[in-house]
């Protein structure tokens, strides 16, 4: 059985009581819905798609365009749950791992959303996913580009949008529109650990800075620079 937990988002599972819960949904639900506008015809990877609420929105807005969704996770208990609560005979949920997936078809477009800071080489996984896109396919993908890594021990690494741009570009992709996502957080509410997800935020942060103080210095030029928010990016790259 999945569970809802900081880095796995089950909608009927949250508390939509808990700011950080409600807010984490609305803004993985506007990220698809946005990534819908931007689809082209045909087929559809959706890269870590956790347990299949994405996938199924998009063919939900996208029926006509859509003929088929790969939707890959590597937890095999997400893709268990989404294969009974997403059944959609257009999706084909499959466990396999991101920087390894190879389609069985040609892809026109990947939806690969709050992935790359995930992974150990994401550069690597976006030159190798992109050689899978058709010209005139678009690949749409969101990255923190506020410091995520002290908090969040999930992450390994932190992103500025040019960072995050520059990998797309030098995989032969071309930015056509893009967006920034803003969500406050209250960091005293976040340090008592009132809410559910924020149980998994990291455990002794102090330590961590002694460890990383570079990462320290950049939490404070974010806050001096953003306030108390995280700010995500959303892009669309086409391959030309």
């Amino acid at each position: 059985m999945a569970v809802s937990s900081l880095e796995r988002v089950i909608p009927e599972l949250m508390d939509k009581h808990e700011t950080t819960g409600k807010q984490t949904l609305l803004l993985h639900l506007e990220r698809y819905q946005y990534a819908a506008k931007y689809i082209v015809p045909g087929t559809v990877a959706d890269i870590a798609c956790g347990v299949g609420y994405g996938s199924d929105l998009l063919v939900e807005i996208c029926p006509e365009s859509i003929s088929r969704i790969i939707a890959v996770d590597f937890d095999k208990d997400s893709i268990d749950y989404a294969r009974l609560k997403y059944s959609n005979p257009k999706i084909d949920f499959t466990v396999a791992d991101a920087e390894t997936f190879q389609s069985p078809v040609p892809l026109h477009n990947i939806v690969s959303l709050e992935t790359i800071e995930h992974l150990p080489n994401p550069e690597k996984f976006i030159n190798s996913i992109s050689k899978q896109l058709v010209i005139g396919g678009r690949f749409i993908a969101s990255v923190p580009v506020t410091p995520s890594m002290d908090a969040n021990p999930y992450h390994l690494h932190d992103f500025t949008a040019d960072a995050f741009r520059q990998m797309f570009i030098k995989a032969g992709l071309q930015e056509i529109h893009s967006f920034i996502q803003v969500q406050p957080y209250r960091i005293f509410s976040l340090l008592a650990r009132k809410e559910k997800r924020t149980q998994d935020l990291r455990k002794n942060i102090l330590g961590y800075y002694r460890q990383h103080p570079s990462k320290f210095f950049l939490r404070i030029q974010s806050v001096f620079k953003d306030g108390f928010t995280n700010k995500y990016l959303v892009a669309v790259f086409e391959k030309r």
